[in-house]
């Protein structure tokens, strides 16, 4: 019996960018045009900066380097391109002096990561951090910032991770006479004195530094870009043997990376999607385990939706019991379903002069539910086509081709009207590599619910891998409205929440 391949070719998407213009390779489109957006064009960026003196240091350093060219480790690679500068490449200024510096002192910095309980010392040590940038807003400073830069010692990334572990010889005792199992009988039942009961909410609160800190800072509105000094200056950290301490990417690519999120979460567009298909959303589930929630097995579910534009949204939905018996398969009742699409279609027409969208493509690692489906179709108004798309990663199919190369990106099997596979990793004429080091991996598509085009979807997804705003690369293995689900994910529940989260844009979660 012979298996029949119906093969076709999807074109690489193209970006926009400055000028109305066009490339397929976001390096190219920002060297030749400029960014497609930038609200501070002409002017400055407006940078605050929380770190130790030795940290505002190797800030200032790095953003010095920044500002004029860095070349390629290897010059002739097309993979690597000359780094022009960010004012060149963005056509604003960055400073390298930040507009505003709160200093964490270093001492205590390096006390707090060193208390015995990790759920203590991560909280008191993200608690120099997001303090310091909730009392600067709230005293209502006239200089507005665009981007805070949390500069973080190599020891806050060594100490302040989920299996972090200190010394015996290092650790510091608490001021605060409080366990995990302490804890969590004052969860359980609140005691009388308020301090206890406020020194125990600490133990709902994600032992991860980064992830933590961001999520204190969201009711803030506070876009945050945590940076390890050694990625701001790699040569201060070098090994015994004469190594580096850290393996990074080579400077002209680790400069466009960094530039490129740090413009982006300062406000700026680098880059849309050039084959506009007006009226069309794409909404990605998130569902995480939710540690912050007094109630054991619950789980949070959220929604990211994006736009061919490229703007993004974040949306929180209910917590609640979402698991089902099957290990990390997560569904929701009709009425939740209902409500956290009530909100996507509001924020849709909130941005469109009251229309909603044309057709709504709902993306998820799982397949939708009845009731989901049931609960997504009550909310959205008639005249919205609604889609929903299982995509997942999928190593057991493998398709091999005559010659040296792999099969390129943007091949695609059509096994049916409604599943097929797409290879959104392979061979890139425009770098004239994979960058990869196995055979690769496409991803499944199924549409699960409602009626599409199958080709249509492997189109979309195909140019949803290129609005990965988190670094200035070809294009990724994932579409966006998944590559970020489970950092989304972390961070919606790294904290409790006593208020609803309103919708904030996608820059404040990666």
């Amino acid at each position: 019996m012979s298996l029949e391949l119906n093969l076709i070719e999807i074109a690489e998407p193209e970006l926009l960018f400055g000028y109305g213009q066009s490339m397929e390779h976001p390096k190219d489109g920002l060297l030749l045009y400029g960014p497609k957006e930038s609200p501070q064009a002409r002017s400055k960026l407006r940078i605050g900066v929380v770190s130790t003196k030795e940290g505002l240091r190797r800030y200032s350093a790095c953003v010095a380097r920044l500002a004029k060219p860095i070349a390629p480790a290897l010059a002739d690679n097309p993979n690597q391109t000359l780094f022009p500068g960010f004012q060149a490449l963005f056509g604003v200024e960055w400073p390298a002096q930040p507009a505003t510096w709160l200093e964490i002192d270093a001492a205590e910095l390096a006390n707090a990561i060193r208390i015995s309980d990790r759920h203590q010392a991560i909280h008191k040590a993200v608690s120099l951090y997001s303090d310091a940038i909730a009392d600067h807003l709230r005293d209502g400073s006239e200089s507005t910032i665009d981007l805070w830069m949390a500069v973080v010692p190599e020891d806050v990334h060594k100490y302040c991770r989920p299996q972090s572990k200190v010394e015996a010889s290092q650790k510091q005792r608490s001021g605060v006479l409080m366990d995990k199992a302490a804890a969590t009988r004052l969860l359980k039942a609140p005691g009388l004195f308020e301090e206890d009961n406020a020194s125990a909410e600490i133990y709902l609160y994600e032992l991860d530094f980064h992830n933590q800190l961001k999520a204190r800072l969201l009711e803030h509105k506070a876009a945050v870009q945590v940076v390890r000094e050694t990625t701001l200056a790699p040569d201060e950290f070098v090994r015994d043997n004469g190594m580096p301490g850290r393996g990074l990417q080579d400077p002209a690519t680790l400069a466009w990376n960094l530039a490129t999120t740090c413009f982006f979460k300062a406000g700026g567009k680098p880059w849309q999607l050039a084959t506009s298909r007006p009226g069309v959303c794409y909404v990605g589930i998130v569902f995480k385990k939710d540690s912050s929630s007094a109630e054991p097995g619950n789980a949070c579910c959220g929604a990211q939706m994006f736009l061919d534009s490229g703007e993004g949204v974040v949306f929180r939905g209910a917590v609640g019991p979402w698991l089902t018996s099957t290990k990390d398969d997560f569904h929701l009742p009709k009425e939740k379903a209902k409500s956290l699409m009530a909100m996507v279609v509001d924020a849709y027409r909130k941005n469109h002069g009251g229309q909603a969208p044309k057709e709504l493509f709902i993306h998820g690692k799982t397949r939708f539910s009845a009731e989901e489906w049931e609960g997504f179709k009550e909310t959205v108004p008639p005249e919205t086509n609604v889609v929903c798309v299982r995509i997942r990663q999928d190593s057991g199919m493998k398709l091999y081709r005559h010659g040296t190369m792999n099969i390129a990106r943007g091949v695609g099997w059509v096994k049916s009207q409604w599943m097929a596979y797409l290879w959104t990793k392979g061979f890139v004429p425009r770098l004239q590599t994979y960058a990869g080091r196995e055979v690769p991996n496409p991803l499944s598509i199924e549409i699960c619910r409602g009626v599409a085009d199958i080709k249509q979807v492997m189109a979309d997804v195909l140019a949803l891998t290129k609005l990965n705003y988190n670094a200035c690369i070809f294009g990724d293995g994932v579409p966006v409205t998944l590559r970020f689900a489970d950092a989304v994910g972390e961070i919606l529940t790294a904290a409790p929440r006593k208020n609803e989260l309103p919708p904030l844009p996608f820059r404040y979660y990666i």
